[in-house]
């Protein structure tokens, strides 16, 4: 029985063999190493019996000198299945075009989910997905990673803390997290206004308070610039004894300073400078190729060659296909080859010291906002070492240097 499995797989046939003691020609099949089951006597000089398909090609060598007629009355298995289905031609056509519409529609995007986000956040990143192309009827292999996908929203919608991209089958799902601002919360009650930093008094805009100092009044960390106590002035000039001072305390005016300080405040820095850089830079011309990928072999469909650039920047975008939910082993692939250029520059001693100054200045009016201003800068220090400037610099800058601090009251 062994070796009959599998038969209906592999296919096998039915042979009426007609002729004088026909179940010899079978024995002798067997003496061959022909494997032969259900053998039937149909009557004196006529037996049918199975060979596998396989086996046919024996049958002309076992027949030779032997005076036998032998005919096929049934054939059965995969095989001939198979051989049937593809003689209805219209059959195959109607199934290779119902798998080929089946996989086109497996890589369209039908849906795009955007969770996690107000109304209007939403209706911003639907824009912004527009753009990059994301949209309900978009090809998937067209459309950028979706790791590429998130950097861009999260860089072209300030108001995204946070965007996860993930593409299900024909989905695409986004869950956003929308930036918290977290203002800061104003000391309550009554205040003084204290400067933070040293620095001497330029200009002075108080809406509340008494003020405690004057323009161009120098200032340390911690000095009262505004006072919230109205009458502290009078309080110091009748304080006789205790007891008036117990009422006065009680009688004091209290109030929650408010106004901005701008002082001129001053920061040394060091920045170097190499006399000597390279950069590349792309041209804006480019070609793009298209392919399709099997593993790491790969089949060019549109763009052949290679253009003929002196130095080529090369950036490759892949796309998996899907057929339904699963991931194909195939892979479209867009290659865009743009040209770039190498330059080398050369700077003078004094405009790497240029170069200098505006690179300290970015570097600091990052550091202290865009409230702040830079008014003038000077160079203290400079050399040149190992083909480097290096700089030593002095900064002023007029900036807010006043921060609330509650006023003790006492019991």
């Amino acid at each position: 029985m062994k070796q009959i499995q599998g038969s209906y797989i592999t296919g096998y046939v039915t042979l009426l063999v007609k002729g004088n003691m026909p179940e010899l020609f079978f024995q002798e099949c067997m003496n061959k190493g022909v494997t032969v089951w259900n053998i039937k006597k149909k009557n004196k000089h006529a037996c049918s019996g199975n060979i596998k398909l396989q086996d046919i090609k024996h049958l002309k060598e076992i027949k030779r000198g032997k005076d036998y007629h032998i005919s096929f009355i049934q054939k059965k298995g995969f095989p001939f299945l198979l051989s049937r289905f593809f003689r209805r031609k219209e059959i195959v056509i109607a199934m290779a075009m119902s798998i080929l519409l089946i996989f086109l529609l497996s890589n369209v995007i039908w849906k795009v989910e955007i969770k996690g986000v107000p109304k209007d956040i939403e209706e911003k990143i639907d824009k912004q997905l527009k753009d990059y192309g994301v949209h309900p009827g978009a090809w998937t292999f067209t459309l950028d990673k979706p790791g590429e996908i998130q950097r861009n929203l999260t860089e072209d919608v300030p108001e995204l803390l946070w965007v996860g991209v993930q593409k299900k089958g024909t989905t695409f799902f986004l869950e956003g997290v929308e930036k918290t601002i977290v203002e800061k919360k104003d000391v309550e009650g009554p205040r003084d206004l204290v400067a933070t930093k040293k620095g001497v008094i330029k200009n002075m805009y108080v809406s509340k308070g008494l003020p405690k100092v004057e323009i161009n009044d120098y200032v340390e960390p911690g000095d009262i610039l505004v006072s919230g106590t109205l009458n502290e002035v009078e309080q110091n000039e009748e304080e006789e004894e205790e007891e008036e001072e117990n009422k006065e305390k009680e009688n004091r005016i209290v109030v929650a300073s408010e106004g901005e300080i701008i002082a001129n405040t001053w920061y040394n820095t060091e920045v170097t400078v190499p006399l000597k850089t390279n950069y590349e830079l792309l041209t804006g011309e480019h070609e793009n190729k298209y392919s399709i990928g099997f593993g790491d072999f790969q089949i060019p469909i549109w763009g052949f060659g290679t253009p003929d650039y002196e130095a080529i920047h090369r950036e490759e975008n892949e796309n998996q296909f899907y057929f339904f939910k699963w991931k194909l082993p195939i892979r479209f692939i867009q290659t865009t080859l743009s040209e770039k250029t190498y330059h080398d520059m050369e700077r003078s001693k004094e405009e790497a010291v240029q170069a200098g100054i505006r690179q300290a200045k970015q570097e600091l009016q990052l550091k202290l906002g865009p409230d702040a201003e830079i008014t003038s800068e000077k160079v203290l220090h400079e050399s040149v070492e190992s083909g480097k400037v290096k700089l030593s610099l002095h900064l002023t800058v007029e900036e807010d240097i006043a921060k609330a601090q509650p006023i003790n009251q006492g019991d």
